[in-house]
């Protein structure tokens, strides 16, 4: 465990490559006794994953949680669509931001806290493939310099 009690099982490093993260959220899941199993085991995977609304609800899509191992018959589907539990007015809000065009709704992490299974969704914005580009630019060249402070001290 680290960060006080926070365990993070699966990270979407992608989500921060691909998109302009504007706003995180935490969310409860809705889960299976084998899907919190397979969690604890760190058998989660969130890079094709991403959150949506259905009847004023929000939904996990295509988060892939792999089948408990010592799970029997009632072993759960993979890519189960999971509810995800937010606070109405949270809710609301979410839903507004991800109305306006060009918004998406992606999950960034799974992680357990205080035992219990959680989802950080980020409010993000596509980026472009030159976006992209110069983010992969500005991190080679922070690399670059913290590699010549490093060799200059010494």
């Amino acid at each position: 465990m680290s960060d006080g009690g926070i365990k993070i099982v699966s990270e979407n490093r992608k989500a921060r490559h691909n998109y302009f993260i504007e706003d995180t959220y935490e969310a409860g899941m809705v889960l299976l006794g084998t899907e919190v199993k397979a969690l604890r085991d760190g058998k989660a995977n969130l890079m094709d994953a991403y959150a949506v609304f259905k009847h004023g609800e929000l939904f996990l899509i295509n988060a892939h949680i792999a089948p408990y191992t010592h799970g029997n018959q009632q072993n759960h589907e993979p890519l189960r669509t999971r509810k995800l539990l937010l606070k109405s007015d949270e809710l609301e809000k979410l839903w507004k931001k991800s109305e306006i065009r060009g918004y998406s709704l992606v999950p960034t992490k799974i992680y357990f806290k205080k035992g219990l299974a959680k989802v950080e969704i980020a409010l993000g914005r596509g980026k472009k493939n030159f976006d992209k580009r110069d983010s992969i630019k500005e991190k080679d060249m922070k690399r670059s310099m913290e590699r010549i402070t490093r060799t200059t001290r010494r």
